[in-house]
């Protein structure tokens, strides 16, 4: 399965790499100049944050195309109550 966003979750995925990428630049030269050890994790653990964020986006949208794809083969057509129940507990397996 190809995994496809949408403009917006597009967007919001490639901000929070950006954020990401940003931060860890900035982690590399804090180290390169010496700077304090508090502030260098704290910015590290940004870039963590920023990561899983944009990871958890992304399987979310996958996991919502893997329903989706599901119920338009199998002839299903799920409430948004049922759907949101199928997401969880997918996702619940990945954890």
């Amino acid at each position: 399965m190809d995994l496809e966003l949408a403009g917006a979750e597009l967007r919001s995925v490639l901000n929070r790499l950006r954020r990401a990428q940003g931060q860890i630049a900035g982690v590399i030269r804090m180290i390169e100049e010496g700077r304090d050890c508090e502030d260098v994790i704290t910015q590290l653990a940004a870039a963590s944050r920023a990561l899983d964020r944009a990871g958890f986006a992304i399987i979310a949208t996958g996991l919502q195309q893997c329903v989706v794809d599901a119920d338009s083969k199998d002839g299903r057509d799920g409430s948004q109550e049922q759907m949101r129940a199928r997401l969880e507990k997918l996702f619940l397996s990945l954890a």
